[in-house]
């Protein structure tokens, strides 16, 4: 017996069901179900031809019933850091949520983007996530000194992709630029424009990123026989808090440096707004260099050279492995269990002097 035709009066009259996909593909509505949840227990003819007929019904599933056959929600949730820095404003965060988006899109899956107060309710919004079964794995967008989100996650056995480098397990899945590498780059190249005394200014002392990108200067400063001083180092929360009287302590040190670099394009662009609040000529009373190469980098005056650390490719490379992650499929094509990301340095005028001269 044949399957009745299908004229699109259905679609039209009324809204189309699991049924009526069922009904028209000739199969039961319990495989109709199965390939809506991705399910791999099904015939690869029958999954496309019942995916076919789905999209051509614009046949959308129900997400509760789909949950149920599949044991999944398809939805990943994204923890950004506390918003100590002004987070949504922060291009690099929104351009590496665009990554994740995209990917989890083209996978089928939604996504839940939360953000705690403080490490304490960043773990209660992790764990409400995932026992409350709302997400089926979690992408965690920066790394700290001895976490107790990761412990939580790495000890429940939750899927997670972290964004950077924990400083306590070699073997979670993770996603990072090599960023002692990075800062030894940019400070190598500002020593090969000349400059012998270079600064630094650095985040907080317990996010893994600062402290490697840190630790980067400093070897790159030892490595070419040059020192650095503990005065040549700022903070940058001191830098937005004290304005120009920080900068402007800063520039009357006896031995000042005559570049520096910035742990990221927020603390490059305060510190450069505050030269120019005291008439100091960025790059030639002080070249500029930092890390990102956000939007931020453009709208400077002057543009800022930046390490491009690919933010996009961050966001989207984490939410494909932690989407193959939930789908098993990490195993079976033997993924690594850490990604890098390439990284290069974007060089504007805030570090050549004779392009900025010549404006």
């Amino acid at each position: 017996m044949s399957s009745p035709c299908w004229d699109g009066s259905e679609k039209n009259d009324m809204v189309v069901t699991l049924k009526k996909v069922a009904r028209r593909a000739g199969v039961s509505p319990s495989t109709v179900s199965r390939v809506a949840a991705g399910h791999p227990n099904v015939r690869e003819e029958t999954f496309r031809k019942v995916k076919r007929i789905m999209d051509d019904m614009e046949y959308t599933p129900n997400i509760i019933a789909k949950s149920l056959v599949s044991n999944t929600t398809s939805s990943i949730g994204i923890l950004l850091p506390k918003q100590e820095e002004k987070m949504f404003s922060n291009m690099f965060f929104m351009e590496m949520i665009r990554g994740i988006t995209a990917q989890a899109n083209l996978s089928g899956f939604d996504i839940f983007i939360s953000t705690g107060a403080s490490e304490k309710e960043e773990l209660k919004i992790v764990t409400r996530l995932l026992e409350g079964r709302r997400v089926d794995g979690i992408i965690v967008c920066s790394s700290r000194k001895d976490d107790s989100v990761i412990d939580f996650l790495k000890e429940k056995d939750y899927p997670f992709v972290l964004i950077g480098r924990s400083d306590k397990y070699n073997g979670i899945l993770s996603v990072d630029t090599n960023n002692l590498i990075a800062a030894c780059d940019a400070t190598n190249y500002l020593i090969s424009m000349g400059h012998r005394r270079i600064g630094f200014v650095h985040g907080p002392s317990n996010q893994i990123v600062s402290l490697d990108r840190l630790e980067g200067y400093r070897k790159a400063m030892l490595d070419n026989g040059l020192e650095w001083r503990p005065e040549w180092i700022m903070d940058r929360k001191s830098v937005e808090d004290r304005g120009y009287h920080g900068i402007s302590n800063f520039m009357r040190l006896p031995e000042r440096p005559t570049a520096i670099l910035a742990v990221d394009d927020i603390a490059a662009f305060s510190v450069i707004g505050e030269l120019n609040k005291l008439k100091y000529k960025v790059p030639n009373d002080l070249a500029v260099v930092s890390f990102n190469n956000t939007s931020l980098t453009e709208l400077s005056t002057p543009p800022i050279s930046s390490i491009d650390i690919g933010s996009y490719r961050l966001g989207y490379t984490a939410s494909k492995v932690l989407i193959e992650s939930i789908q098993g499929l990490g195993n079976k094509i033997k993924v690594p269990n850490r990604f890098i990301i390439e990284h290069g340095l974007i060089v504007r005028e805030s570090s050549i002097p004779n392009l900025f001269c010549r404006r």
